[in-house]
């Protein structure tokens, strides 16, 4: 069993497409709608929250937890994987974040390899990243994609309103406002140059990947997360299959937990997933 955890609805997209492309794997996602937003919060606040998300999900049988959120992933998931996890008493566990698997897809190279290898060390290109104000202040993108193409120009924008006005339902012309903002304000920083690669930086961003491609040149190679995530976990799992042989099933129905209201959280989910099941209180 396979655990999602997320500090609100963005993980959605993420949990859907895992549950397209395994849909014989049982999935569990928590959603820390009690908490919601992280952005804000102080950054041992934003581990501690992660960690006790974490180990709900271990409680209810998950072996392996994804955490389907940038912020959390940028600033905890280090800290879990390599102080907490070892010393915690879950043995034969693991967390994963989502910021490797996007790393590996705008480099080219595998998680592992953190020094620059050829052809990538002679890579010149510009690589985007749109997010949210704590994932861009991380700086975790472009020291992660500089260790393996140092020699690639990473330029990050904040998209500051974005992701709260998909949540709450905006209008479309709304957002494609929104989008032409942080893209108009990315290219005044590469004095008009498109990028080679844009990251859509936060959960929330493949509901709008249309309208960032609307602004963006055709050659521009948009990386949104929930497919790479999906590749990325697929080949994890074809090395870790001990991960999921014990709970495949002929068909796997996905569960989604909340720390908040279950009513209010299910309204909002139909705009991630429509045909979402509903949430159940954690």
């Amino acid at each position: 069993m396979i655990g999602v955890f997320d500090s609100g609805h963005g993980g959605l997209t993420v949990v859907r497409a895992l549950v397209a492309r395994f849909p014989r794997v049982p999935f569990i996602y928590l959603g820390d709608h009690a908490h919601v937003p992280y952005g804000d919060r102080p950054s041992d606040e934003i581990v501690s929250l992660t960690r006790h998300g974490v180990e709900a999900l271990f409680r209810r049988g998950c072996t392996l937890v994804l955490l389907g959120c940038n912020t959390a992933t940028c600033v905890a998931a280090r800290t879990l994987q390599r102080h907490w996890l070892p010393v915690s008493g879950w043995q034969g566990r693991n967390v994963l974040g989502i910021v490797a698997p996007t790393v590996e897809a705008a480099t080219q190279t595998p998680w592992a390899v953190t020094e620059p290898q050829y052809p990538q060390k002679y890579n010149t290109d510009t690589v985007a990243v749109f997010g949210t104000t704590r994932t861009v202040a991380s700086h975790a993108y472009p020291e992660e994609i500089r260790k393996r193409c140092p020699k690639v120009t990473v330029v990050q924008q904040t998209c500051s309103e974005l992701a709260g006005a998909i949540e709450h339902g905006a209008p479309e012309a709304e957002l494609d406002a929104l989008v032409e903002q942080g893209v108009t304000a990315l290219l005044a920083q590469t004095g008009g140059t498109p990028p080679h690669r844009a990251i859509l930086g936060c959960t929330h961003y493949p509901l709008v990947e249309h309208l960032f491609r609307r602004h963006l040149p055709p050659f521009t190679r948009l990386l949104s997360q929930p497919e790479v995530v999906a590749d990325s976990l697929e080949d994890y799992l074809n090395r870790h299959r001990h991960f999921i042989e014990a709970s495949e099933s002929a068909s796997a129905e996905p569960v989604l937990l909340t720390t908040g209201e279950p009513a209010g959280v299910n309204a909002t989910a139909r705009i991630f997933w429509p045909e979402a099941p509903d949430f159940r209180a954690a």
